[in-house]
């Protein structure tokens, strides 16, 4: 058995180093995937994906189930919503693909998908149909601009905008993203004049889209937010629309009723959670703790999820839940196919 005697300089070194190592282990646990690919050239966690470049053209993107808020991924895993997020996100990619060129590809497992590489725009291109959230946050405060869009007087909480406006943000390396106008897109080089034009006739055709879709299922789609890269002189719509991460959605029924009334409005989307964590006195900042998540608040969660879906979509969530080896043979037999 060793025997470490701290008290002199090369026990403590020993000890420092056999400290250091340890965690330098676990932190590549918790950043390393579990799959390798042919072809791979790089990997990337994200917050809830795990996303896979592969001959420097194509991306595999595993939606996992962590799930996120306030900038920070929640101790616990949600049941099935990886799969959600995925097949949302494709069922709206393929509903509009007539307006724009998108990523997508195919696919291949419940909870992944494979597209097509692009350069991303570092700014998302958040479109908003009613004063909620971030928008009527600000409006309450007295300010009458966002993002360098004039906002009307006399709405209330919840109220539609004479028409959709879009808000960008910056798409955030670190830390929060953040309000930006099309006027400091354009001076920073973010994006230039021609192609801004383009990617603001794209975002609003989708949302008009987004809209239609769910007022077929009895929903109103309150805000979104859309993301685009280039391949070569080509804009493309990436990542995922139209998912509970991504989306606000308010029921229908009872809209107008609960708007005259000052009533709060019935949503759907994971803003239930962000409610959970600021009753619990978590927002994200420094010194607070994120609270225990019990199992049964772990279930509502993926039950909301599921409904969402379901709600949205139309059809009956079918949870499928492959194992590891079952999903890497599903993404290489794919990959081995449009390589």
């Amino acid at each position: 058995m060793w025997k470490f005697n701290f008290c002199n300089k090369k026990g403590r070194s020993l000890f420092l180093y056999i400290c250091f190592t340890s965690s330098l282990f676990v932190y590549f646990l918790l950043v390393m995937s579990s799959f390798s690919f042919p072809g791979q050239t790089s990997f990337y966690r994200g917050k809830v994906r795990d996303v896979f470049t592969i001959a420097d053209k194509y991306l595999v993107m595993i939606a996992s189930n962590r799930i996120s808020a306030f900038d920070v991924i929640l101790p616990e895993p949600i049941p099935y919503k990886g799969q959600v997020l995925n097949q949302i996100a494709a069922y709206m990619l393929n509903a509009t693909k007539d307006i724009c060129p998108n990523w997508l590809i195919d696919t291949p497992a419940p909870n992944v998908s494979i597209g097509k590489k692009c350069i991303p725009y570092r700014i998302e291109m958040v479109v908003r149909g009613n004063l909620t959230g971030h928008a009527w946050r600000t409006y309450s405060s007295g300010k009458r601009i966002l993002c360098g869009v004039p906002l009307p007087e006399g709405l209330k909480e919840n109220d539609y905008f004479p028409n959709p406006i879009i808000t960008p943000s910056t798409k955030a390396e670190e830390g929060h993203d953040e309000d930006i106008s099309r006027d400091e897109i354009i001076a920073k080089g973010l994006a230039n004049a021609e192609d801004w034009s383009k990617l603001e006739e794209y975002t609003f055709k989708l949302f008009a889209r987004g809209r239609e879709i769910a007022a077929k299922q009895g929903l109103i789609l309150v805000d979104t937010k859309y993301e685009f890269g280039k391949i070569g002189n080509e804009i493309f719509l990436m990542d995922e629309i139209h998912t509970p991460d991504s989306s606000r959605y308010f029921y229908a029924d009872g809209f107008e009723e609960k708007q005259k009334k000052g009533e709060r409005q019935q949503q759907l989307s994971k803003e239930f959670v962000r409610e959970w964590l600021i009753a619990n006195n978590f927002m994200g900042k420094e010194g607070q703790t994120v609270p225990v998540m019990s199992e049964d608040w772990v279930n509502t969660i993926s039950q909301r999820y599921i409904e969402l879906y379901e709600k949205v979509i139309g059809q009956k969530f079918i949870p499928r839940q492959l194992t590891d080896e079952a999903t890497y043979n599903a993404i290489t037999t794919r990959l081995a196919e449009i390589i």
